[in-house]
């Protein structure tokens, strides 16, 4: 069993590095979001630094363990937020779709999100952002 979870993980390590940066991405951008919050900071001065402080992060992390991308151009990190946007919007606009056009509550709609953003997100990544 051991063996058969090691031949996955090798299959598969630079997605499951992917979700992790993505799980803390995620958290940096919550903590980020929730401190200023505390400090009566406006709600959304406080999601636009959580988003810039979790892509900050995802961008080294991803460029430099999930990729091992050791170029120093400035492109990547343009590449990089050019893909985060694109499934930003992606995102927004599957939301709607789920909240508004099926009735999909907004507590599982963002779940759903996940599930077709992050592939698309990934691929990009891997095949454009940080392409060695």
């Amino acid at each position: 069993m051991v063996e058969s979870i090691k031949k996955i993980f090798k299959k598969y390590d630079k997605f499951i590095k992917f979700v992790i940066v993505g799980v803390s991405n995620l958290c940096i951008s919550l903590i980020t979001y929730y401190i200023l919050i505390f400090f009566s900071i406006n709600y959304q001065i406080a999601n636009v630094a959580g988003f810039i402080t979790g892509s900050l992060n995802g961008y080294f992390w991803n460029k430099n363990w999930v990729f091992q991308n050791k170029s120093e151009s400035k492109a990547n990190i343009v590449k990089f937020y050019l893909v985060y946007l694109s499934t930003w919007g992606l995102s927004a606009i599957l939301l709607y779709m789920w909240i508004e056009l099926l009735g999909i509550s907004g507590i599982i709609a963002p779940i759903l999100n996940v599930f077709i953003t992050t592939p698309i997100n990934y691929i990009l990544n891997k095949k454009w952002a940080f392409k060695n």
